[in-house]
C-alpha cells in the first residue's frame, strides 16, 4: 500500500459522508483500474532468460492480489467497519522460519551449497494467520538470571537430540526437569569459556580478557556460536558478540543464543556475503563452526570473513589440528588450520599467536601491503562503500580502496563522523532526541506495565520496564541513537539495529559505532525465529514500508512472529499511517493504544502489547 493512500485517509477523516463517499469511490476506481492493468504492459528485456518469467509473473500477481486486499482493508477502515482477527495458525507453524526451506530449494534446482542459504524468492503462498507459541512456552526469566537459565518448551530440541549431541553440548547445558541450565564455568572448548577468552587474550599480548577493549576489540561476529556461551561471556565484558549460524529445524544455535538472550540471527555465507559492509567487525571468531574454508575455488569463505573484518582485526580459529578437510588428494592430509594459514598469506594476514587448537590471525592494517605482494595473488575488488545485499560471494579483496580503512586501534569518534559525511551538530541534534524519546517511552511503559501486566505467582512487585527487556529490535535505526539512548540510560537491553533496503545507509556507521546491527528488507521476513525480541520499536517505517509498495499486513504478521509473548511494539509515525497501523494490530490481537504527543504536529505513537494466546 502506497503513501498517497494514506494521505487520503488521512485527510477524509474530517470531512462530511457524502464527499468522504465520493472522494473514496473516486480512489477506488483509480486504484482498481492501475491494479487490474494488464500484464502486457508490463515491459522487460525479450532477451530475458525465460527462467526468470514464472517469477516476473509471480510478483505482478503477487503485487496485484495485495493491493486488492488492502484497498478492501481501506475501505472498511474508512467505513468504520471492525476488520476481522487474522486465524490462529496450526501446530507446523510453531517454529517455522519463512525463506529457508531446502525442499523448496531443492525443487528449485539449486545446488548443494545454495540450498541451506537464504531464497525468499522461492517462498510458496501460505495462509496468513498469527503464530502461536508451542503448548509448553513461558515466559522468559528475568535477566540476567535468564541469560544462563531457560525453558525448555520455548526451543525446539528433543531430550534425544540433547543426549545425543557430544560431550561438548554435554558440558555446556545441563537438562533439568522443564529448564536448561547452562554453565560458563564448564562450557566451551577445553577449560572454561573465561580460560578460553584469557587464551585469546594473551595470543593478542594482552593481560587479561577484560583488555580487549584496549585492543580495538568492540564487536565480534561469533559463526557456529554453539549455544551461546562465548558469547554471554564477551557480553558480559561489554562487549558487542553476534552470533550467526545457518538454520537448523531443531536444535538451532541461533534460537538457543537468542532465547537466552544473547545477539544472534540465521545467516551462512556458502553462496551469499553476509548482510554487512565490508570492515564491519573487530573480531571474527570460529571455534569448531563446521566451516571448510577450502571448499569454494580461490577461497572465497575465508574471503567473505576477510571483507567483513576491519584492518588490524583478529581472526580466531580453533579446530582440532589432526582433522584433515577436503576431497581432493591436495587437501586430505591438510588440517583446516595449515590450510587457511596458506591462505592468509596470499591475503595479508599474520599469524600472530598459536596456543593448543587455537590459531590467531591479524589483518594488515598497511593497504599498501596488497600492491606489494606477487602477481599471482588474489586481485583487489573494485568495490564502494555499498552495502551488500546476499550477493554472490566474489573471488577478490573487498574495501582497500574504503575510506573506512581504519586499523581498529586507531578510531576516533570525530573522525567516523566525518568519514559517513555527518555534521556533528546533526549527530548531537538526533542523539538528544532520542534521549527525550526514551525517557518519554519509559513513562508511558511503566503504567502500562503495572496496570496490564499482573504480578505473577513468586514474583516480587514489577520492576522498572527496562528490567523486562533483554533485546529491542529498531527496525529503522538511522544513525543508531536509541541504542545510544539505553546505553546512556544505563538499561541492559541490547539492540538490533535494522537499516531497511532502500533507505539512507547508516549501517556502516551504526557498526562502526560498535552497535549491532544488519541491512533488511522488510519486503521479506527477518532471518530470525519465532518469539526472539522482547521490543520492536519502528520510527516512520511504516511511511517507508508504503512506499516500496509491500504489504502493511504481512509487515504485521511478521512483527507479530518475531515478538514474544507480552513483548511490546512502539511505532512512531504520521496519524494517517498511525491509524492504519491501529486497525492492523487489532487483527493480530494486540493490545494498541494511540497516544498524541501535544508537540503540535501530526506525528503520533502507537504502543502495543501482544498477548500470551495460550492453547
Amino acid at each position: 500500500m502506497t503513501s498517497p493512500w494514506y494521505k487520503s485517509v488521512s485527510s477524509m477523516f474530517g470531512l462530511r459522508p457524502r464527499i468522504k463517499a465520493l472522494l473514496f469511490f473516486i480512489l477506488g476506481v483509480l486504484t482498481l483500474v492501475t491494479i487490474l492493468a494488464p500484464l502486457s504492459s508490463t515491459s522487460y528485456d525479450a532477451s530475458t532468460s525465460s527462467t526468470l518469467v514464472p517469477n516476473v509473473y509471480s510478483s505482478y500477481r503477487r503485487i496485484k492480489e495485495q493491493a486488492a486486499v488492502d484497498y478492501l482493508d481501506l475501505r472498511s477502515l474508512s467505513s468504520g467497519t471492525t476488520l476481522k482477527e487474522f486465524p490462529l495458525c496450526g501446530k507446523e507453524r510453531e517454529s517455522y522460519v519463512p525463506c529457508y526451506n531446502s525442499t523448496e530449494n531443492l525443487l528449485a534446482g539449486l545446488q548443494e551449497g545454495d540450498v541451506l542459504d537464504r531464497h525468499c524468492e522461492f517462498e510458496r503462498e501460505k495462509e496468513r494467520c498469527v503464530v502461536r507459541p508451542p503448548r509448553d512456552y513461558k515466559i522468559p526469566l528475568r535477566w540476567p538470571l535468564g541469560r544462563d537459565i531457560i525453558w525448555n518448551g520455548n526451543v525446539k530440541i528433543t531430550k534425544d537430540q540433547f543426549l545425543s549431541s557430544g560431550t561438548v553440548t554435554t558440558r555446556l547445558m545441563l537438562l533439568e526437569e522443564n529448564q536448561i541450565a547452562f554453565h560458563s564455568e564448564d562450557g566451551l572448548i577445553f577449560d572454561g569459556v573465561k580460560d578460553y577468552a584469557r587464551q585469546i587474550a594473551e595470543m593478542i599480548g594482552l593481560g587479561s580478557d577484560t583488555e580487549f577493549a584496549q585492543a580495538g576489540v568492540r564487536t565480534v561476529l561469533d559463526i557456529g556460536c554453539g549455544f551461546g556461551s562465548f558469547g554471554a561471556h564477551l557480553v558480559s565484558l561489554n562487549l558487542m558478540p553476534i552470533c550467526i549460524a545457518e538454520y537448523e529445524a531443531t536444535g538451532s544455535q541461533v534460537q538457543l543464543a537468542l532465547e537466552r538472550g544473547l545477539p544472534a540471527m540465521i545467516g551462512s555465507f556458502f553462496s551469499k556475503q553476509f548482510p554487512y559492509p565490508a570492515l564491519s567487525f573487530d573480531m571474527v571468531h570460529c571455534a569448531q563452526c563446521g566451516i571448510t574454508w577450502d571448499i569454494k575455488a580461490d577461497a572465497m569463505l575465508l574471503l567473505e570473513v576477510d571483507r567483513v573484518l576491519k584492518p588490524g582485526g583478529y581472526f580466531v580459529l580453533t579446530s582440532p589440528t589432526n582433522k584433515a578437510q577436503g576431497n581432493s588428494p591436495d587437501t586430505k592430509k591438510t588440517s583446516i588450520s595449515t590450510r587457511v594459514n596458506e591462505l592468509s598469506k596470499r591475503i595479508c594476514w599474520s599469524l600472530i599467536g598459536q596456543q593448543d587448537e587455537t590459531f590467531l590471525w591479524q589483518k594488515t592494517t598497511d593497504s599498501n601491503c596488497y600492491s606489494s605482494r606477487s602477481q599471482d595473488s588474489i586481485p583487489l575488488c573494485k568495490d564502494g562503500d555499498s552495502v551488500p545485499y546476499y550477493h554472490p560471494l566474489v573471488p577478490c579483496i573487498s574495501g582497500t580502496t574504503s575510506k573506512r580503512w581504519i586499523p581498529i586501534q586507531n578510531r576516533t569518534t570525530s573522525a567516523e563522523l566525518e568519514i559517513h559525511g555527518l555534521k556533528p551538530e546533526e549527530f548531537l541534534e538526533d542523539t538528544q532526541t532520542w534521549r527525550t524519546s526514551l525517557k518519554n517511552y519509559w513513562s508511558l511503559l511503566t503504567p502500562l506495565i503495572f496496570s496490564d501486566h499482573p504480578k505473577r505467582p513468586g514474583d516480587e512487585d514489577p520492576l522498572p520496564p527496562f528490567n523486562m527487556i533483554r533485546n529491542v529490535m529498531d527496525m529503522n535505526a538511522r544513525f543508531g541513537n536509541l541504542n545510544s539512548a539505553l546505553l546512556d540510560h544505563g538499561k541492559s537491553a541490547w539492540v538490533m539495529n535494522v537499516v531497511p533496503v532502500n533507505a539512507r545507509n547508516t549501517l556502516p556507521l551504526i557498526l562502526d559505532r560498535g552497535f549491532a546491527g544488519v541491512l533488511h528488507d522488510w519486503c521479506e521476513p527477518f532471518p530470525t525465529y519465532p518469539r526472539t525480541y522482547d521490543m520492536l520499536h519502528a520510527n516512520e517505517l511504516l511511511t517507508h514500508v508504503s512506499s516500496e509498495r509491500c504489504s502493511l499486513m504481512d509487515l504485521f504478521l511478521e512483527m507479530d512472529r518475531i515478538l514474544r509473548p507480552e513483548g511490546w511494539v512502539v511505532i512512531s509515525d504520521k496519524v494517517g499511517v498511525i491509524e492504519m497501523a491501529r486497525a492492523l494490530a487489532t487483527r493480530v490481537r494486540w493490545e494498541a493504544r494511540v497516544i498524541d504527543l501535544q508537540d503540535g504536529s501530526d506525528q503520533r505513537l502507537l504502543v502495543c502489547q501482544k498477548p500470551f494466546l495460550k492453547k
